[in-house]
């Protein structure tokens, strides 16, 4: 499947992974589950630059989002998003690593999975564990936020976390006026803390500073 991207864009001279989009900036989505976590660790890799390896868990969610997009690329059929969103009119129709791009609210990302029927779209966010943690949440509402931006056509859009291993969907909310709300409160701050406008907020959770992995160069670490 062919999704176009916007031409007129440029990396930023300073934040790694930041594009200047239509003369804004624009981060990917993923960066909202980082957010959800520590937004600290936003402003130590990709702000100060601190670089470090990834850890075990990252590797392995890599190589099985690696196969997962394998496998259905077997059966898959070449189309583009303009058919894909025609057709599911009157039928189902899967796709995955779909790129969203949205430079109105500065964010962009691959869909890990999205089902479009004729009813509503499911967008899915494939996760390692079962439990809903809030910075997953904010992950899979800002693939909805940019999804709708660009495709909105009236249909209602599901919110979606599913085991990468077993396939089994373990949380689901409706893309509802609330949801979408707050995930735009959330990008809001931080590009406004990209801007330096805001502050990060760093975790104040012990057990979070004593698995993160730019502990050794955090000014702000919590007492273990």
């Amino acid at each position: 499947m062919e999704v176009k991207k916007t031409m007129n864009q440029k990396y930023h001279p300073d934040i790694a992974q930041v594009k200047i989009i239509e003369g804004q900036n624009n981060f990917p989505i993923s960066w909202l589950n980082t957010q959800g976590y520590c937004e600290y660790c936003i402003y130590l890799e990709k702000v100060k630059g601190i670089k470090r390896a990834p850890t075990r868990a990252m590797i392995d969610g890599t190589q099985t989002h690696q196969a997962l997009e394998d496998k259905f690329k077997k059966d898959a059929v070449p189309t583009t998003m303009e058919e894909m969103m025609e057709t599911s009119k009157t039928a189902e129709v899967l796709s995955r690593e779909l790129y969203v791009e949205s430079p109105r609210y500065g964010v962009r990302g691959m869909i890990d999975e999205i089902w479009m029927t004729p009813d509503e779209f499911i967008i899915i966010d494939d996760k390692p564990g079962n439990k809903a943690y809030s910075s997953q949440i904010n992950q899979v509402l800002g693939y909805c936020l940019a999804f709708k931006d660009k495709y909105d056509d009236g249909r209602r859009i599901v919110a979606s976390l599913r085991q990468s291993t077993t396939g089994d969907i373990f949380w689901q909310q409706y893309f509802d006026q609330e949801a979408e709300d707050k995930i735009k409160n959330i990008v809001r701050h931080v590009h406004q803390s990209l801007l330096g406008n805001e502050e990060f907020i760093s975790t104040k959770n012990p057990n979070k500073c004593r698995s993160c992995r730019f502990s050794p160069h955090c000014d702000r670490k919590v007492d273990l």
